[in-house]
Order: structure tokens, then sequence, then C-alpha cells
């Protein structure tokens, strides 16, 4: 496995694996009939999780009732999802390196992932892998910043995003610039909302984010406080209190381009 990650995945990833699988939010129900409407994924299918994390993304695929493959380069996060996932077939890579056949997979499905893996080497492996009109379906959960405390919570964390590669930053999107191997297909959004106490899907799903769990552990505490009075600033609610945080899902769906 030649390539690298980026050091705040490695990092992060590594050290708030147990905290990702925890605290961060599942996905709108609509997206197991997106798969099957969109990409075409069905009992016949074998399917990619690429990036597959701690699998919070499978229960989606597995209702498809495709054969699932989970592709994951970062130990701890692949040791979360055998323990969550038991029976799915799990294999530890690199997205430039898949470990699969030429033109032997229907589908890859990159959740909260591709922006880690966004080079034209990996393109040039899914285009590989994929058949011939195989289908690739990129999603990403983004906080809804048009509510005003979860703006203000992400102007606190920008400048700690030095270069980390972020869905939002959109740089991702210009690998698929003068390429001809795929192409898009259609971007479908959803609303859903994260339901849980404020420390649990407001103050410790922000320390899971990458850059914030490779920071030393006083520093996060210092930050889980200053996100909670940001919370209660906005909205009167404590640490311990309900709250909704309103999330927008992404889904993009791209199709292979047969040469």
């Amino acid at each position: 496995m030649t390539q690298s990650l980026h050091p705040a995945a490695q990092k992060g990833f590594s050290l708030g694996a147990e905290l990702y699988q925890q605290v961060r939010p599942s996905y709108p129900q609509e997206i197991a009939v997106w798969l099957q409407d969109r990409l075409q994924i069905d009992e016949s299918s074998t399917v990619v999780d690429l990036g597959a994390g701690t699998g919070k993304f499978l229960p989606y695929l597995i209702q498809t009732q495709a054969k699932v493959i989970a592709v994951e380069p970062v130990t701890e996060m692949l040791q979360q999802l055998q323990q969550a996932y038991p029976t799915v077939d799990c294999q530890q890579a690199f997205s430039s390196e898949l470990p699969f056949a030429d033109a032997s997979i229907d589908a890859i499905l990159c959740a909260q992932s591709f922006h880690w893996f966004a080079n034209i080497e990996t393109l040039s492996e899914m285009h590989r892998i994929l058949k011939p009109s195989g289908h690739l379906g990129l999603i990403w959960n983004q906080r809804d910043t048009n509510v005003d405390w979860v703006k203000a919570l992400a102007d606190e964390i920008a400048p700690l995003e030095g270069d980390t590669p972020r869905y939002h930053s959109e740089q991702w999107k210009q690998v698929f610039e003068g390429q001809s191997l795929f192409k898009l297909d259609g971007l479908t959004t959803f609303q859903q909302a994260h339901q849980g106490t404020v420390e649990q899907v407001v103050s410790k799903r922000l320390l899971s984010t990458s850059f914030i769990a490779a920071m030393p552990s006083a520093e996060q505490q210092q930050l889980k406080a200053k996100f909670e009075q940001i919370v209660f600033d906005f909205t009167g609610l404590t640490a311990q209190d309900q709250i909704s945080f309103p999330y927008t899902t992404f889904a993009y769906h791209f199709q292979k381009i047969s040469n």
C-alpha cells in the first residue's frame, strides 16, 4: 500500500474511531430508495463501500440485498466496522490499489469519504473495477448552516481546518474536470435531523472531526466547552438537554464512461 493518508485522517481517525462510530449521524432513510432507483442496486449487484470508515453507511447498502464489500485503509476504523457488522466482507486497502478484478463491480459508494482521495489515480482505479456503465455514488452529510447556531459553530471550526480536505471546499470536484472516465448523472439532496443531547450530537460529534480528533486532549476539552457555550448562547440549551441538529445530505450519481 503505497498511497498515504492525509495526517489528519491517519491520526484523527485512528485515535477517534470509537467516538466516530458513537456520535456521527446516520443517513436519511430515503437514501436506500435512491440507491435502488438511481444506482440500480439490487440483490444481483456487487457493491463496494469505499472509505467505509466504521460502517455508518452499510445499513442502507444492506437493505438493497446486494453483495456488499467494505473497503477501509485505517485499521482502527475497520475494527469498529467489523465489530458492528461481523458478517460483512471487509478489505483493508487504499483507493488507488483496489483488490478487485477488472469490470467486476456494479457500483461504488463513497459516503463521507471521497474528499480524502479525490485524485485521478483513484478515479482510474474505480473505472477499472466497475462494469461497463457501472455506477459511482458520492454522499455527504453537511451541517445546515442556515441555522444560526450551526453557522456559529462552523465559524468557530473553520480556522482549525488548515489544509484538511473537506467537502465544502469543493476542491474534490476538480478531479472530474477534463477527464473521460465518469459523467455526472445527477445530484439529489435530502434533509434530516440528528436527535440527541447537546453533548452527544453537537459537541462530541464535532470532536470526531478529523483535525479536531488529532488534537491533544486538553485542547479538545476546551473546544467542547466552547461548542456547548455557543449552543447555550443561541438556544438556552445545556449539555444534557435534547436538541435536533439539522443536516443536508448531498448524493451525487456518476456513471462510468465506457471507452
